[in-house]
């Protein structure tokens, strides 16, 4: 794609198509990062290995389907998240859908710099045996990610296309080398809350609930449906094989921590470089999307400044030890995401039967910000376990939405 053009206000042009299956290896990428190595250990200590294989496939599976369809909405219409949003919002309302965007994703970046500079303390006690506050290196860090997110986001790209394909490939060796050996005793194991399968899928669904959502972000670039619907495999394949290697290695070894594991089959040092590289590439276009999403909500400040004042937000969270409350965090953001992506389905699909027109967009689509404020509310209720329709708050988040608005839509007409 272009570097010069974003295309935040229009469609992308013929020029900057891609394939497929470039997209599905950017896709890959973001799977391969600290909070989702972290995110499969926990749950193989949380549930079991058995249990927590069943619930990567079930939650892959159901993030697939989202993503195929929300994937063909981004190519058909060429347009990015915030233009689609607005139809159905107005343009009001894509702006406070947008801020929640916005936030939920700093929200990303502070767990993956707190959780990366913990890799660098430990590994540097490991290796070095200096032991650097945590703080200390939480503030370099995020400069060295903003600066380079503000000047390198293009050539850290070109990074990633060398260092993801290396990474799985340590990472499958890894997990071939720990086979062999005996896992250790449970009376070593790390102290992780139980968790039901039910509760294991839900926290896997949501931690990928935004993907669906920013799905068109991707697809709008690609040449074709075939080649969108491919694109989608760096969900379907990439995630779950990330999450099952995490949770076998935490299996055998009893840790959360990846480089603790590391240190178990004495590869520190290779796989601190190669988990440093694909981290910091994942967290620099995490404040680069952070940064393009709040350049849709005010036009008094330019790139360089929003991306400067999420990096501070960002480093202030993960100062505050956002990473305690990574697994909160998540279960949390599905109460307000799934009803975007229903919304924005029906919408595309059965209210403007796959035809955008750019000229007719409202200031506020009230009916769309009730249905979401409807489904949200219905998941906060389920969430706090005072009534669900499903079982599944999440669920119910996206059903009842997608059914209000349709109901209403269709009423009106």
């Amino acid at each position: 794609m272009s570097d010069k053009v974003q295309y935040t206000n229009s469609k992308v042009q013929p020029e900057d198509f891609t394939s497929g299956w470039k997209v599905a290896f950017i896709l890959t990428g973001l799977g391969v990062s600290l909070p989702m190595l972290y995110l499969g250990s926990e749950m193989a200590l949380a549930m079991g290995v058995r249990n927590a294989i069943i619930a990567f496939l079930v939650s892959t599976a159901l993030l697939t389907v989202l993503c195929m369809i929300t994937t063909l909405i981004g190519n058909r219409s060429r347009l990015s998240t915030y233009m689609i949003l607005r139809f159905p919002f107005g343009k009001q309302g894509a702006k406070l859908i947008n801020l929640l965007i916005g936030i939920s994703l700093i929200g990303w970046f502070a767990v993956a710099l707190e959780l990366l500079s913990d890799a660098i303390g430990e590994t540097l006690r490991v290796v070095t045996g200096i032991d650097l506050p945590l703080s200390m290196i939480i503030i370099v860090g995020s400069i060295f990610i903003t600066v380079t997110t503000i000047y390198g986001i293009r050539t850290l790209e070109k990074l990633a296309n060398i260092a993801v394909p290396i990474l799985m490939i340590f990472l499958i060796y890894v997990l071939y080398i720990s086979m062999g050996g005996e896992a250790i005793t449970s009376a070593t194991r790390a102290e992780i809350p139980r968790m039901t399968l039910f509760e294991g899928i839900s926290a896997l669904v949501v931690s990928s609930i935004l993907v669906p959502v920013l799905m068109a972000d991707f697809s709008r670039y690609i040449y074709n449906d075939r080649q969108s619907l491919l694109s989608v495999l760096g969900i379907t394949l990439g995630t779950p094989m990330v999450w099952i290697i995490a949770a076998i290695l935490a299996d055998k070894t009893g840790e959360v921590d990846i480089i603790q594991i590391m240190n178990n089959y004495r590869l520190v040092i290779p796989a601190f470089i190669l988990i440093f590289v694909s981290t910091w590439v994942t967290n620099a276009t995490n404040l680069y999307s952070v940064s393009l999403t709040m350049s849709t909500l005010t036009e008094r400040l330019g790139y360089t400044k929003l991306t400067l004042i999420s990096g501070v937000l960002g480093t202030c969270l993960a100062l505050a030890g956002f990473a305690d409350y990574f697994i909160d965090f998540l279960l949390l953001l599905a109460v307000f995401a799934p009803s975007i992506a229903s919304i924005y389905i029906i919408d595309f699909f059965y209210v403007r039967k796959q035809s955008y027109d750019l000229s007719k967009v409202e200031d506020w689509g009230w009916v769309a910000m009730v249905s979401w404020v409807l489904g949200s509310g219905i998941a906060l209720i389920a969430y706090y376990e005072v009534f669900s329709i499903t079982g599944a708050y999440f669920v119910d988040a996206f059903l009842v939405a997608g059914v209000f608005y349709y109901a209403w839509e269709r009423l009106a007409k």
